[in-house]
């Protein structure tokens, strides 16, 4: 249906100064386009990362979100949010673009997830929400307009292959009967064909995990020695693996020796007697899937 007058939104063009600017919808208007239309110009063209302004972003239709990081304070600032406001005009329905202030203290957490410092200085990410997060991250340092729009357009264009965060593996990660894996190791001692692995994916500030760790510690004692169980942790905040989302900590994941590169849920108790339990008993889905049923019971 085409009507034969104009709809427009006024928005500010920048979180940071309240102007406002007219937004003109063009072309058919149906219910989806409006909708589409509304979704994309509800936000200012750049939109600053708050408590506030979070459920916003990441609760709306557009699930692709531009991401720049950038310390407020610095001299570079302001000239990379203009160059990053004339880029968002091009993406404008197909993404947000968000900034993230890395000199706010209250942002600490979303700089965790990206493994992002602000001494790294302004940098840029993309991301795409669906069941888990996939993240992408340009092979470039300047944030040139070139540069960021070659970055989006190429992520349109499913041109991206997807970041993976990774600490540096550390020299000592297998001297202590809880190994430590990060992403650079952890398929060569996950997936080893020869060992059955209990990996727990843990946050440093978890309260859970922290309760825990003391029990996971005399599990790894218990089997430090034994010849095919390995007990292994994982630092999430900080590392990633393909195809292993993580939505909570602690979460736990069994893979089984074997060629095919099982990963097996483990939703059992987590006493130090249920872990035994399971490790010396039978460890596969169908066995898991028992458990729940009795727990239920």
């Amino acid at each position: 249906v085409s009507l034969p007058f104009e709809i427009s939104l006024m928005k500010s063009p920048c979180p940071l100064v309240w102007t406002l600017q007219r937004v003109a919808m063009t072309g058919d208007v149906t219910a989806e386009s409006l909708a589409t239309f509304v979704s994309a110009n509800r936000l200012p063209s750049v939109v600053e990362f708050s408590d506030e302004t979070a459920p916003t972003i990441f609760g709306g239709d557009i699930k692709s979100h531009f991401l720049v990081f950038s310390d407020s304070t610095s001299e570079t600032n302001k000239a990379v949010l203009a160059t990053f406001r004339k880029v968002s005009k091009g993406v404008a329905g197909k993404m947000i673009c968000v900034f993230v202030d890395t000199n706010k203290g209250d942002n600490g957490r979303i700089l965790e997830f990206f493994g992002i410092k602000k001494e790294m200085g302004d940098v840029a990410r993309i991301i795409l929400l669906g069941e888990g997060v996939d993240k992408y991250a340009p092979d470039f340092t300047e944030l040139s307009e070139e540069n960021l729009a070659k970055f989006a357009s190429d992520y349109l264009a499913g041109n991206l292959k997807k970041h993976l965060n990774s600490e540096e593996i550390p020299d000592d990660w297998d001297s202590k009967p809880v190994k430590v894996l990060v992403g650079k190791n952890f398929a060569d001692v996950a997936y080893n064909s020869e060992k059955d692995v209990l990996v727990e994916f843990y946050a440093p500030w978890c309260g859970h995990c922290k309760q825990l760790a003391p029990i996971y510690d005399e599990l790894g004692e218990k089997y430090k020695d034994h010849p095919s169980i390995v007990i292994a942790k994982m630092d999430s905040t900080a590392n990633e693996v393909e195809d292993i989302n993580i939505r909570g900590f602690p979460t736990i994941k069994f893979f089984p020796k074997g060629t095919e590169n099982k990963v097996v849920d483990y939703n059992g108790g987590r006493t130090f007697e249920d872990f035994v339990s399971f490790l010396d008993g039978t460890h596969d889905e169908a066995a898991e899937d028992k458990k729940e049923a009795k727990d239920e019971l």
